[in-house]
Order: structure tokens, then C-alpha cells, then sequence
């Protein structure tokens, strides 16, 4: 029996994704999780084999979770199920250790063939996630300049994005509000952004945020 860990903080994905997934006779859902910090709690306690994680959340985030999960529990598969399609999460994601990317609008079939997938030690991606990849590198469109960011910038880009100010992403993270300023300094000078109203308008462009978000 696979185990699973869902994590999103909209409990009617979980209850939807989850009523997928009980029409499988070998895969069980084990545990629920509205954040990254809790996914973390109910890892330790439920030791599920997959984590079906999304992205943007609050607190740290879906990105930071995965890194801090697979850091914690090196054996366990994580796979991305999110709305955002565009780069540089498929990139942010599998840097942080996930081995499976998937849309929310993904059939159930394919759900069910990535986590059989990565459960087996393999690796999936959202086939329509690979032919967008691909047409946009044939149409000749700009990159995301958010694919620029570290690591930790990007993190930080997401929590701003998020409406978390300094102290808040100071505290989840557990830097000072000094080292939060000064990445947000360096985003801007990156991105070319002067505030936070520009930031979003830029991540609206280029995909980052959504209206489904």
C-alpha cells in the first residue's frame, strides 16, 4: 500500500484529491496537511511514502517544505500538484528534491501513473507541462526573469508575493529582518522591480501568481 500525505491549504482540494484517490486499491491517504510547517509534523508522525504538495502557501511554502522533507526523510517522494505551470517552479521544485510535477488539471489516471511512478524510483512530469516547455522554447518567448533568482530569493519573491511582510518571512524562516531586507533589496535590483505592487504586476506576467492562486 502507498502511503500519501496531502498538503494544500484549501481543504477542498484535499477532499477532492483525496476522493480521487480512495478509488484505488493501493493507495491510501494517511494524512492532511494545510501548510508546509504542519506537512512537516505529519510526516514525522504518519512516515507516508508519497507527498502530493502544493506550492503556493502560506508560511514557508511548498517549495521550502519539499527541501526541508527530503532533508529530514531522504527516502520520501514528493510530487508538486499545483496550478502554476510556468518556469522556474518545475526547476525551484525538483532543486529542492521533488521528483514528480503535475498540474491540478491533470486527469485522475495520470495522478495515479505518477505516484505508482515515483513510488517504484522513478521520476514524472505532467506531459502537458513538457509540450508547453517545449512550444514556448519553438515560439521564441522571453524567460521568466524570476528564473534568475537563488534559491532562497526566489523563496523570499514568494512569500512577498504572499502578502508576508519582513518580520513574518523573518520569523518562518528564521533569519533577521535585516537578511529578509536584503534579499528583498536584491530581488527588486533583479527583477528590475521598485516595490512590491511592480513585483506582483511582473509575477502576474509571467505566471507566477494566477487568479486561481
Amino acid at each position: 500500500m502507498i502511503k500519501i500525505l496531502l498538503v494544500d491549504d484549501h481543504e477542498l482540494v484535499r477532499a477532492g484529491v483525496r476522493q480521487i484517490l480512495e478509488n484505488s486499491d493501493d493507495i491510501r491517504v494517511v494524512a492532511e496537511a494545510s501548510c508546509g510547517e504542519d506537512a512537516l509534523v505529519k510526516a514525522l508522525n504518519h512516515q507516508p511514502d508519497v507527498v502530493l504538495m502544493d506550492v503556493y502557501m502560506p508560511g514557508i511554502g511548498g517549495i521550502e517544505a519539499t527541501r526541508k522533507l527530503i532533508r529530514s526523510f531522504p527516502s520520501l517522494k514528493v510530487i508538486a500538484l499545483t496550478v502554476l505551470d510556468e518556469e522556474p517552479f518545475p526547476a525551484q521544485l525538483h532543486d529542492a528534491g521533488a521528483v514528480g510535477y503535475l498540474t491540478k488539471g491533470c486527469p485522475a489516471s495520470e495522478m495515479f501513473e505518477a505516484i505508482r511512478t515515483v513510488y517504484a524510483g522513478g521520476a514524472y512530469v505532467d506531459p502537458a507541462l513538457g509540450r508547453k516547455q517545449f512550444l514556448t522554447g519553438m515560439s521564441g518567448s522571453p524567460a521568466s526573469p524570476f528564473a534568475q533568482l537563488g534559491a532562497r530569493e526566489f523563496q523570499v519573491t514568494m512569500m512577498i508575493l504572499g502578502g508576508q511582510g519582513n518580520q513574518a518571512i523573518s520569523d518562518a524562516l528564521c533569519l533577521s529582518p535585516k537578511t529578509i531586507s536584503t534579499y528583498r533589496k536584491r530581488v527588486y535590483e533583479k527583477l528590475h522591480v521598485t516595490n512590491d505592487v511592480e513585483l506582483t504586476r511582473l509575477a502576474f506576467r509571467f505566471g507566477l501568481m494566477t487568479e486561481k492562486n
